[in-house]
């Protein structure tokens, strides 16, 4: 028996497994393109704006000190739409184009990675314990356009962005500035 969670009911492993056999026999019909960000959480909203689905958060994040953050799926679409224009428009990336992000997980490394599903821009993750070095080389491996990160990691950031050619646009997370930084709160 399937179990309910936020009254949904959840796929059992096996009947998720011949799902994909399914589509691996060709018996499903693959899509052509296929977005998340589109095909499945603008969906979601949909749902639950008709009234066809309950009302669930689509992301619920706690910070250490006891914040949260908790988004709607139709939250989370804006959002993800409006991040994925500043992505395009701002810092001037298109699809294809590669984003290099050295964050901590805070609820706008989410929110940025949907808006590169949404846009078609490659996110590359970084971790927030990567070292200059680290950082110089992903960015010139991958050709990385633009680097995202938070004004606390910016300044160890910075030491690496002198050696990288391919990068056009430097966009910062949280509330403070830097000079030649884009700010995404002010932004979105």
């Amino acid at each position: 028996p399937s179990r309910t969670f936020h009254g949904s009911n959840r796929l059992l492993p096996s009947q998720i497994v011949s799902y994909y056999e399914s589509i691996n026999q060709c018996k499903k019909e693959l899509p052509e393109y296929f977005n998340f960000a589109s095909d499945v959480l603008d969906e979601w909203a949909r749902l639950e704006k008709d009234g066809r689905k309950p009302a669930n958060p689509a992301f619920w994040w706690v910070g250490a000190e006891g914040e949260e953050v908790k988004w709607s799926f139709g939250e989370l679409g804006s959002l993800s739409r409006k991040a994925a224009n500043v992505l395009g428009e701002a810092c001037a990336l298109q699809r294809g184009d590669r984003a290099l992000a050295v964050l901590p997980r805070v609820p706008e490394w989410w929110l940025l990675s949907v808006a590169c599903m949404r846009a078609g821009i490659v996110l590359i993750p970084g971790t927030s314990q990567l070292t200059a070095k680290d950082i110089s080389y992903r960015l010139q491996a991958s050709k990385a356009k633009c680097i995202i990160t938070s004004d606390t990691l910016a300044p160890a950031v910075e030491s690496a962005l002198p050696h990288s050619q391919f990068l056009t646009s430097k966009l910062l997370v949280g509330r403070g500035s830097r000079d030649g930084w884009l700010n995404l709160q002010e932004l979105l």
